[in-house]
């Protein structure tokens, strides 16, 4: 199974995500994340935050949403990317609303990672994929 994390810049929510995703299935699902207009490079309070969590980033450099990339995916997890996510026939998508870490302070960036990790957690939990804690 493919989980692909998508936001507009991939340079904060998509990446959170899906280093998150990463550490809680622990291999047992193939994670992506891209952007549909991506950044030269993750957001450094990102980047920041998510050491504070002994993660990583993946992919450490932001890269482009292609409609092959989602078509690939058994799952498309949009955050913010709107009207220029793809839309492919039997790709399951699921909107996540949530606010754009960029600018934002450190405390800010914390909470909006928090309520990805509950989402992420959530959604492995729909999807009966083990969770490792």
């Amino acid at each position: 199974m493919t989980i692909l994390f998508a936001c507009t810049h991939n340079a904060g929510r998509s990446q959170m995500a899906a280093a998150i995703c990463g550490q809680l299935a622990g291999g047992r699902v193939r994670v992506e994340s891209a952007g549909t207009a991506p950044a030269s490079a993750i957001h450094p309070i990102v980047a920041e935050v998510l050491r504070e969590r002994g993660l990583d980033a993946l992919p450490t450099a932001p890269r482009l949403l292609t409609d092959d990339l989602a078509r690939d995916a058994d799952v498309l997890v949009t955050m913010g990317c709107g009207e220029t996510c793809p839309v492919v026939p039997g790709v399951r998508v699921v909107d996540w609303p949530l606010e754009d870490p960029k600018g934002q302070p450190i405390e800010r960036v914390r909470a909006i990672c928090d309520d990805i990790d509950r989402r992420v957690r959530a959604l492995l939990h729909e999807l009966d994929v083990p969770v490792a804690d």
